[in-house]
């Protein structure tokens, strides 16, 4: 894409189980695949579900440059969940059309996609970033970056103080 700007994106998996490697994180090497097409570079992590391990991964990817910060997982009811928790403190900006978008989307193919929390939005200056947070299961990721991937490149522009297209 000519006029698509590159960017850093940090990919971050929140599972206890996949943390302690009593299970393969499949959603978060799928979400790192489709971002490395036309991302300047991804970066992947794996953390235990928690507000503080959440927001520490958030904090140190935004520190260390990334442009978008995608979570997978900890976006539902159980008590465990606490990924919007760890995020909506870091936001300055909410983008509350997102999230809306990801459930609509993901209802065509599940009527579980109603329960997800997931929060997006844009990070304070002076290090502005988008983070978004996506379900955990494969086809709800999948869902998220239907409705992600096409947005990246206007929204990234925008965050950079681009004028609108």
């Amino acid at each position: 894409m000519p006029d698509t700007p590159q960017f850093d994106v940090t990919v971050i998996t929140v599972s206890d189980r996949r943390a302690a490697g009593a299970a393969e994180d499949t959603t978060g090497p799928m979400i790192a695949a489709a971002m490395s097409e036309w991302a300047a570079s991804v970066a992947s992590v794996v953390v235990p579900d928690g507000i503080e391990s959440v927001r520490r991964a958030i904090s140190a990817a935004v520190e260390a440059g990334s442009d978008v910060v995608i979570t997978t997982g900890g976006t539902g009811v159980s008590p465990r969940d606490v990924t919007p928790e760890a995020t909506a403190p870091l936001l300055a900006q909410l983008l509350d059309g997102i999230p809306e978008l990801i459930r609509r989307e993901g209802h065509s193919h599940s009527p579980y996609a109603a329960l997800s929390r997931g929060l997006a939005g844009v990070t304070a200056a002076p290090e502005r970033a988008v983070v978004v947070n996506l379900p955990g299961s494969v086809g709800g990721a999948r869902d998220g970056m239907t409705v992600l991937v096409p947005l990246l490149p206007h929204l990234v522009a925008q965050v950079r103080g681009s004028d609108h297209q």
